[in-house]
């Protein structure tokens, strides 16, 4: 058996190599990852306060350093603390419901770097109300990190506007205004030295969004000519808005020639007045007093015609409401009336209720190159009418025709036994008492002769009241409640309403004329449900009572 040589040294224990000494590192790390995050990883964001112009687009940018995975981490933007969220990240989904109100529809987020840890929360339309503190927030099962930084928010006002109001305390005074601005700008006016003037006046006000509007005005003197500035600065942004005027000698009551004379002349005016004598001064006292007459005389006629405009309002105002008052009353003696398909002419089409009347389709059609067509369409027009089932003899009965936007209508009533052959022309006639729309536009009472009338408003509802024993047809405009037409005559015999459509131009088949139904006869004005509906003023752009 040999003998192997011992020495004190090789009892110790042998180094392990460089190479163990990595992998044994390389696992802990993989072993206590979590130790190693919560270490040596931080959140980035933007290192200085962020400036934003209002109305524009705002960045902030957030990244996790060493750049990690963070698509599955929740990422929170938020206001001030983290309960107030800007935007809100989290495992692969956006939560705009958990926004707070004034960054819904503002936010947008960019994430193309998100597997880096690196994302871009975009901001739009900066307000006011967005400046101050803003920061994101990292969070997974074994680490969480944040940032803060500051949002400052500026605005450029508009271009300053210069109003020239007028001459003021020995000067002229110019007027500025501007508005946009943030913060609370500063406003300063110098003339062409470079030298400060005080303002006459300053008014800046804050308005609902937060912007601040400005408001200055300064009074330029004599000697004072030549180039004013006006310069509105935005402390924050360093920036300032500047506007030049150019002042005109002769604007300037100190600096014009023309008003040095007139002063000179004004000085040696006594001597003028001593040398003109006694003669001038009658002159001057006698033209003085031709102009007070003649001011006084103005006066006078201003205060007739506006006495006379006055009372002829007053009369106007009274004649409205007594024709309202006739119109209201009217409607008391409310009658059924129908029409009589027998009594129509075979161009006209009466309704299965007998509430409505119309032309027949292509009963009046044009007739182009045909003159013998055409005269005939205008002898069937002047004798196309219909009549009503109901007769009249006694009493007071009132009925409501819907006559619409029609070009032209007859209305009225008529003998029971008028003839047929002849109805109311210009000149009717007898036994016919109507009222009519020709051409549409000319009103016409047709009676005994022919009567204009000028509606203050076109009538779209015609009211009709006939009173057998006073012998009265009365007209009433029931699109205002006004007045238009009565006609007093003995009535030989029973009366019939009257119907006729009237001539149009083939262009499209007109609206009916259509009977309004009315309450009955002694029904309450007032009471519950519509009631109270059929006493009011027909209004052009509502639907009629009792139409669909």
């Amino acid at each position: 058996m040999a003998d192997f040589p011992v020495s004190p040294d090789s009892l110790k224990p042998a180094s392990p190599p460089s190479g163990l000494i990595f992998l044994a590192h390389l696992l802990l790390f993989l072993l206590r990852p979590e130790e190693l995050c919560a270490e040596e990883v931080t959140v980035v964001g933007p290192g200085e306060p962020v400036l934003a112009l209002v109305g524009e687009e705002v960045e902030f940018p957030c990244h996790l350093s060493p750049y990690l995975d963070a698509q599955h981490m929740e990422i929170r933007w938020f206001r001030s603390r983290a309960a107030d969220v800007v935007h809100l990240y989290r495992e692969r989904q956006e939560f705009p419901g958990r926004q707070l109100a004034q960054f819904r529809n503002r936010t947008r987020l960019i994430k193309e770097g998100i597997l880096d840890g690196s994302v871009v929360l975009q901001l739009r339309s900066v307000a006011p109300s967005d400046q101050g503190l803003f920061g994101c927030r990292f969070l997974s099962g074994n680490f969480s990190g944040e940032a803060v930084w500051e949002l400052e928010v500026a605005g450029l006002g508009s271009d300053p506007h210069i109003f020239l109001e007028g001459f003021k305390k020995g000067g002229i005074q110019l007027r500025c205004s501007s508005s946009g601005w943030y913060p609370k700008p500063k406003a300063q006016w110098r003339d062409h030295q470079g030298q400060c003037l005080p303002p006459e006046s300053e008014a800046i006000i804050q308005d609902a969004q937060g912007l601040f509007s400005l408001e200055t005005s300064v009074v330029v003197r004599g000697g004072a000519h030549g180039n004013l500035s006006l310069s509105i600065l935005n402390l924050l942004l360093g920036q300032k808005k500047e506007f030049v005027v150019q002042i005109a000698d002769v604007l300037l009551p100190g600096a014009s020639p023309w008003r040095r004379a007139f002063l000179g002349t004004l000085a040696a005016l006594p001597l003028l007045l001593a040398a003109l004598g006694a003669p001038a001064l009658c002159l001057l006292q006698k033209r003085r007093r031709s102009q007070e007459k003649l001011t006084q005389e103005a006066a006078k006629r201003q205060g007739t015609l506006t006495a006379e405009l006055e009372k002829l309002q007053m009369e106007l105002d009274w004649r409205r409401a007594e024709g309202q008052a006739e119109w209201r009353a009217a409607q008391k003696y409310a009658a059924e009336v129908t029409l009589d398909p027998a009594s129509a002419h075979p161009s006209l089409e009466v309704s299965e209720d007998g509430l409505s009347v119309s032309w027949r389709a292509g009963a009046q059609g044009p007739a182009p190159g045909d003159p013998r067509r055409l005269a005939e369409q205008a002898e069937q027009a002047e004798q196309a009418c219909a009549l009503s089932r109901q007769r009249f003899s006694a009493g007071r009965h009132y009925w409501e025709v819907q006559v619409g936007r029609r070009s032209g209508w007859f209305l009225g009533a008529c003998l029971a036994g008028a003839p047929r052959a002849a109805p109311p022309r210009l000149s009717p006639a007898r036994g016919y008492w109507v009222l009519a729309l020709r051409g549409g536009g000319e009103y016409l009472a047709l009676g005994a002769r022919p009567v204009p009338l000028a509606p203050r408003v076109p009538p779209l509802r015609v009211g009709v009241l006939l009173d057998c024993g006073a012998g009265r047809l009365s007209f009433l405009n029931a699109t205002d409640g006004s007045h238009l037409f009565t006609f007093a005559d003995a009535f030989p015999g029973a009366l019939c309403a009257y119907f006729r459509p009237g001539a149009h131009g083939g262009l499209g088949r007109p609206e009916p004329l259509t009977v309004c139904p009315l309450p009955a006869a002694g029904a309450p004005e007032d009471g519950d449900g519509d009631g109270d509906a059929w006493v009011q003023p027909y209004e052009p752009w509502a639907p009629a009572p009792g139409l669909p």
